[in-house]
């Protein structure tokens, strides 16, 4: 109880001060365990466990399978383009 009237007895800055430095206390702490998480996940799997996981194998051959699409000749379309410019242009009067 004393701790807390001391709290609410401090000024508003000092208050703010602890405040903030609990909450990056907490976090930093999070954080920590987050990427000792994260570590701990990555060295328990295995390179053949992920692609078995992510079904990479089966992606491969489904996309192997997909039809091809074919692009036109973007040059040649873009002469032709070009050239009916040219004579639309012409043919506009001055």
């Amino acid at each position: 109880m004393r701790f807390l009237e001391k709290l609410q007895n401090l000024s508003e800055r000092k208050r703010k001060i602890i405040l903030w430095s609990i909450v990056i206390i907490i976090g930093i702490s999070l954080f920590t365990f987050y990427i000792k998480n994260v570590q701990q996940r990555l060295k328990s799997l295995r390179g053949e466990e992920i692609k078995e996981q992510l079904k990479i194998i089966e992606l491969q051959e489904k996309l192997k399978r997909l039809p091809k699409i074919e692009m036109p000749e973007i040059s040649e379309e873009l002469k032709k383009l070009k050239e009916v410019i040219k004579e639309t242009e012409e043919l506009q009067p001055k």
